[in-house]
């Protein structure tokens, strides 16, 4: 059995749950909707009276190690979109770099970051960036999104282990190496 899957999700206050014929979640809080279909192998239930929210499976097929998986995504998937309209999720970003800097103009991000040119990024929707001198705050209530934009954000120029430029994570070590030595 998945030890994830079997855990009733708690519904606090303030957060709306829908769930259709056609297999979609809907998700409402203070800070946004978000919206999944789940597999056809799961089921999902939302209980009013104990305020909670049930994935459940088929009986006959528990010993399927796919359904289970499926179970414990679902079950976790279900989690983030409740965390994430209630608290929402944020990432840090740490340019490190002489002169290197990233600004938030209308829907993109410019990042100028040692290359020729500036790099601009489109800011998806429900993702919302701070940009100040070398750092970069990335926000929203869809922790995929919020997860995916800041990666894509550091593929741009990842921190190198020599110098130490570059973009990372706010509070991530970089293993440094040592360059040539130059002996007589």
């Amino acid at each position: 059995m998945s030890l994830v899957g079997k855990k009733a999700i708690p519904v606090p206050a303030g957060v709306e749950i829908s769930i259709d014929g056609n297999r979609n979640v809907t998700v409402k809080g203070a800070k946004g909707t978000l919206t999944m279909v789940h597999r056809p192998e799961v089921g999902v239930a939302h209980d009013g009276d104990e305020k909670v929210v049930r994935v459940t499976i088929d009986l006959d097929r528990k010993g399927d190690s796919q359904i289970r998986a499926y179970w414990g995504l679902t079950r976790s998937l279900i989690a983030n979109m409740i965390e994430g309209v209630t608290k929402g999720y944020e990432k840090k970003l740490d340019i490190v770099g002489v002169g290197w800097q990233a600004q938030v103009k209308g829907q993109d991000l410019a990042l100028s970051i040692g290359f020729a040119n500036v790099i601009s990024m489109r800011i998806p929707m429900g993702v919302k960036v701070e940009a100040k001198g070398q750092n970069i705050t990335i926000s929203g209530p869809d922790k995929q999104a919020v997860g995916n934009f800041a990666s894509s954000v550091r593929m741009q120029r990842k921190p190198e282990p020599y110098n130490g430029k570059g973009i990372r994570y706010a509070g991530e070590q970089i293993t440094r190496k040592q360059g040539k030595a130059f002996g007589n």
